[in-house]
């Protein structure tokens, strides 16, 4: 009987152990790297009711349970350098959300249509920069694992949808030199955190022609990653006549993620969202209906959904505050944070 009890008890351990690890959990998250400028700049955000709110623990209250923030290599006013990160990663962790890491391998915005190599590496060559890249990586996982944060995700790159560090690593012409550059992140990252989840980004999730590019050519020349993180905006996708409406992107989108994670055979997640925040009625159902397919349309294989800059007004048509204050679109968070 004593043996039996002693089972029962390890089975219970494992299981809760599990749980804090984040199998069972669907993570609700928003990239709030622009926090700290916003402050710098005097903004103030508040809650729904009025009340002044620091950002992160707004996310918190709003139920989210993680945060991503971007890292720039030596951006010019200090903003998304190491050192702000670890200010955003100390507060997320302090109230128990989970830190996703996003190298963007630029001094300012890597997305689709930019992959500007910094400044200070412009005249590397292609095995200097895959050691620049994993200095980089290395020593600022390290500063956050020193100042005692736990990292769960690292993004390596943004939006690589055609690569990253162009032209050396432009994957449309240097397939082999962009898996190479991966291969030399997932390796920093492992050095540091290796237990973190290693995530190789894209765009328009619903586009399944660009998936395979990219990962069949990751494959190729054996760059490894642990995930595919997917960005998925209904907005643009109609924006670039990629898609006629917002319900096409979110069922191609799902229908996307079951196929790649079979193909590939790695789990997904949502890092980038984002719906019209002058339209905050239909925003909130338009997220509702991203959070429901990505939870319960890609047979269990896509872990979680991220906000992209909620807080942000005016110069972009994709936040989700006004007036410095969160607009109905985040109850779609923290409805589904109750399910």
């Amino acid at each position: 009987m004593l043996n039996k009890i002693k089972i029962v008890l390890v089975a219970l351990l494992c299981a809760v152990n599990l749980s804090c690890f984040g199998n069972d959990v669907f993570w609700l998250g928003a990239d709030i790297s622009g926090t700290t400028e916003l402050e710098a700049h005097g903004i103030q955000l508040y809650n729904a009711a009025g009340e002044p709110r620091e950002n992160t623990q707004l996310m918190k209250e709003l139920g989210l349970n993680a945060i991503r923030l971007r890292v720039w290599v030596n951006p010019k006013d200090g903003f998304s350098s190491k050192e702000d990160v670890l200010v955003m990663a100390k507060r997320a962790q302090a109230l128990g959300m989970a830190i996703m890491i996003d190298f963007h391998y630029s001094d300012w915005w890597a997305d689709p249509g930019k992959q500007n190599i910094p400044a200070a590496w412009q005249k590397l060559s292609y095995k200097q920069m895959k050691r620049a890249l994993a200095k980089h990586t290395t020593e600022t996982l390290k500063l956050l694992k020193d100042n005692g944060i736990e990292v769960k995700w690292v993004q390596v790159g943004n939006e690589t949808t055609n690569g990253f560090l162009w032209p050396m690593g432009r994957a449309h012409d240097n397939m082999r030199q962009y898996a190479g550059l991966t291969d030399a992140g997932y390796a920093a990252v492992k050095k540091v955190y290796p237990d973190a989840i290693v995530i190789v980004h894209l765009d328009c999730a619903s586009d399944a022609k660009r998936y395979d590019f990219i990962f069949d050519g990751l494959r190729r020349y054996k760059a490894r990653f642990d995930m595919i993180g997917v960005s998925v905006y209904p907005y643009w996708d109609i924006d670039t006549k990629l898609e006629t409406t917002w319900q096409g992107t979110v069922e191609h989108f799902a229908d996307n993620l079951r196929r790649i994670s079979k193909k590939y055979g790695v789990e997904t997640m949502v890092v980038e969202t984002g719906v019209e925040a002058k339209k905050p009625v239909e925003g909130k159902m338009i997220l509702k209906e991203i959070i429901n397919a990505a939870r319960n349309h890609t047979d269990g294989h896509c872990h979680g959904v991220f906000y992209w800059a909620p807080e942000l007004e005016g110069q972009y048509p994709l936040g989700a505050f006004d007036n410095h204050r969160p607009t109905a679109i985040m109850e779609a968070f923290t409805e589904a944070a109750k399910e």
